[in-house]
């Protein structure tokens, strides 16, 4: 499977949708912000390793809290993906933070300030 191939981009998609619902729904870490989201998942064309870049709405002590929290519940989250998706293989997560949704505020900002 090339990475790019309709297939890959069909199992990222459910990938991401399905670990948004466990991030939101199943996760009762207390370390981990509810404003938590899922922004973008690659998953390997051989299906054993995945990316998942998570956004967190907070301040940076919250975002690496978060993180923490997650992945100290790698194999919780695991398990779950496998139950819901029937997949070959499930991928074992590494979670990356993802700033670009608080960049983009923070730009959008600045040019709101510039303008006035």
């Amino acid at each position: 499977m090339r990475k790019n191939s309709i297939k890959n981009t069909r199992i990222n998609g459910e990938v991401m949708r399905e670990l948004s619902n466990i991030i939101r729904g199943e996760m009762k870490d207390p370390r981990i912000n509810p404003m938590t989201s899922v922004v973008a998942v690659e998953v390997a064309p051989d299906l054993k390793s995945c990316k998942a870049y998570i956004s967190v709405l907070g301040d940076e002590e919250s975002q690496k809290n978060t993180l923490a929290g997650l992945r100290s519940a790698e194999g919780f989250i695991r398990t779950q993906l496998a139950k819901t998706i029937n997949l070959r293989n499930t991928p074992e997560i590494k979670f990356i933070l993802d700033q670009s949704i608080e960049y983009g505020i923070n730009m959008s900002k600045l040019i709101d300030d510039v303008n006035k």
